[in-house]
């Protein structure tokens, strides 16, 4: 493991797990996976910049995005680093074969201390927000969680999430969904959270099946010791 500084923002890229196929690192909070509108620094233009300059190669580098987080979550992530790979893993992702888990820190709690969440998502691309809709509604792709309550205090919970499916803000639309929106997310939870918190959703545990070697490697990437995450430490 290793810290990596680099580029205008002085982003630290914190590497986890790193070979000839794969690239597992912690994303940064804040900090998009790749180039958008915003023309912000993105993870995936500092980590070719960092490939190139710690193994002086020349001319492009490459790096298959597999999977992607939402620009305020922060945790693990997979880089492929051969095209290979890249292929491998997106079958492994198609397939449900990369298992990730997460952590989140809810304004509320939910009903019941573990249990399955499936609903029916759509999303409206142009405000980039996602709604709980009817299975037969247009556009709604059936969502799927699972959720284990880790610890309770008054006003929230600390709760691991297992995917079953990866739809965009699934987490945070399903739990708000349940009457425990995410700390600090002023998206679906804008009644209980005060502009400029962050929120509190973290990829703590990431597995794919190596590319060549077929074994499976498992890496754990915990969230920050600071509010909100220290009150359940």
């Amino acid at each position: 493991m290793c810290i990596y500084k680099i580029g205008v923002n002085q982003v630290h890229i914190n590497v986890l797990y790193e070979d000839n196929h794969l690239l597992i690192v912690e994303k940064p909070v804040n900090v998009p996976v790749q180039g958008d509108s915003s023309k912000d620094e993105d993870l995936l233009t500092v980590l070719k910049q960092y490939i190139k300059e710690k193994y002086n190669k020349p001319g492009d580098v490459y790096l298959g995005l597999v999977h992607r987080l939402d620009r305020p979550v922060g945790g693990a992530m997979v880089f492929a680093r051969t095209s290979k790979a890249a292929s491998r893993l997106s079958d492994e992702l198609r397939k449900h074969q990369i298992y990730r888990k997460y952590l989140a820190v809810t304004r509320g709690h939910l009903p019941k201390e573990n249990g399955r969440l499936t609903d029916y998502l759509r999303k409206d691309r142009s405000k980039n927000v996602v709604s709980v809709v009817k299975q037969n509604e247009k556009d709604a792709q059936k969502a799927v969680l699972d959720y284990v309550v880790l610890k309770n205090d008054d006003n929230g919970s600390l709760v691991e999430v297992n995917l079953q499916t990866g739809r965009s803000h699934q987490i945070r639309v399903q739990l708000a969904n349940q009457g425990a929106p995410l700390y600090g997310d002023q998206k679906y939870g804008q009644h209980v959270n005060r502009p400029g918190q962050q929120i509190a959703l973290w990829a703590f545990r990431l597995s794919v099946k190596h590319p060549t070697k077929k074994e499976m490697i498992t890496v754990d990437c915990p969230p920050p010791d600071k509010h909100p995450w220290s009150e359940f430490a």
